[in-house]
């Protein structure tokens, strides 16, 4: 796998985490019995695939500092490019205009999870600025 500058292996394995538990999301999606049944099995699947796709493509080794950025760019495009065209062709795909929503908000929890991680966590005090 690809390092980042200052990255150690614990945020790697993290980021490798991550992704399999958007595999295991969408493998479990079926599973589900539950309020909004219908709306998970429906669309749980699109969530979870854009969700690990983001976290796939954080291994690029991007230039710059906008990594996160062109990583979530990339996977939007892929998952939303997989709907406009009836799974590239290749993979039987059932239109539905909500998929897209689905997949931006994979991507868009994705974005938020990798940027409250980087931070911290978000618990804690904040470290003092310097003026």
């Amino acid at each position: 796998m690809l390092a980042r500058e200052g990255e150690g292996v614990k945020d790697r394995v993290l980021r490798v985490a991550l992704v399999l538990a958007g595999v295991a999301g969408l493998l479990l999606r079926d599973q589900y019995a539950g309020p909004g049944q219908e709306l998970v099995r429906c669309h749980a699947g699109n969530l979870c695939v854009s969700f690990a796709l983001y976290f796939v493509a954080t291994f690029l080794p991007w230039p710059g500092r906008f990594g996160r950025l062109l990583s979530a760019g990339l996977a939007l495009a892929a998952v939303e490019l997989f709907e406009a065209t009836d799974g590239f062709g290749v993979m039987a795909n059932t239109y539905d205009p909500l998929d897209f929503v689905a997949n931006a908000a994979g991507v868009g929890l994705a974005l938020g999870l990798d940027a409250l991680v980087r931070r911290g966590g978000g618990a804690g005090p904040r470290p003092a600025r310097r003026a």
